[in-house]
């Protein structure tokens, strides 16, 4: 670590273009970071819609063979009213008419039940259907979505590179002008700690964790040495409207 008696010196301007750039590093780089993101979040939108879609497919096919089922039912009933209508005319007594009968009525009163049924289901399909349109609609819209914001998020992205690759160029000029003695320790605490290695002078704090500086810190810090703050370890500079001409 470099210390404010081994009166290394470096410029404010540097060390605020420095900060300054590396903040636009960090910005820049969340934004390329978020467009992935994005384009995750739009693709997981479009899969959701698709299993939807899937769920009221399965649905109307389900409720489709539960109506099946039923009109199956329903003709083996009409089949055996028929057949015992045709009994009732060849009964040998009374007591055999009137037992045919009443399962005549029986089956009468089930098949009314089960066309009931039958038609209840028809309808719930009808509105499955109509459900199912909903999502498929819902689908085209999200996919409609997710391919506009695909293109936006790559145009972004190509201007995004573009502006990180001409900020790592400005950062590289910079960086050359960093004394040799701190070079080391410099390029291992912004590696680390980014944006974060540098921290201006806030009221005579460091602007990155608020510990008061000394005296003695501010007066060197006035003469351009270099001086780190003893909390966080960031690289101290005074901004330039803070500072009074000498």
């Amino acid at each position: 670590m470099a210390r404010p008696e081994q009166a290394i010196e470096i410029s404010a301007e540097l060390l605020q273009r420095l900060h300054r750039i590396y903040r636009q590093r960090t910005d820049v780089q969340g934004q390329i970071d978020r467009g992935p993101r994005q384009l995750q979040a739009g693709d997981n939108q479009v899969a959701v819609a698709e299993a939807a879609i899937e769920a009221a497919t399965a649905a109307i096919k389900k409720a489709k063979m539960a109506a099946d089922q039923k009109q199956l039912q329903l003709k083996e009933r009409e089949d055996r009213i028929k057949s015992l209508r045709g009994k009732l005319n060849a009964a040998a007594s009374n007591r055999e008419f009137d037992t045919l009968k009443e399962q005549i009525a029986a089956d009468d009163q089930a098949t009314s039940v089960l066309s009931d049924e039958i038609l209840e289901a028809l309808e719930q399909i009808d509105v499955l259907e109509l459900g199912r349109k909903a999502k498929q609609a819902d689908a085209v819209a999200r996919k409609a979505e997710q391919a506009k914001l695909v293109s936006s998020v790559t145009e972004r992205l190509v201007v995004l590179r573009e502006d990180m690759a001409r900020i790592e160029a400005e950062r590289t000029e910079a960086e050359v002008l960093v004394p040799e003695s701190v070079k080391i320790e410099y390029t291992r605490l912004v590696s680390a700690r980014g944006e974060e290695a540098l921290a201006p002078i806030d009221d005579q704090t460091c602007g990155g964790c608020y510990q008061m500086l000394t005296t003695q810190m501010m007066n060197q810090i006035a003469m351009s040495r270099l001086v780190r703050c003893p909390t966080c370890g960031a690289f101290l500079y005074q901004r330039e409207k803070s500072r009074v001409s000498q």
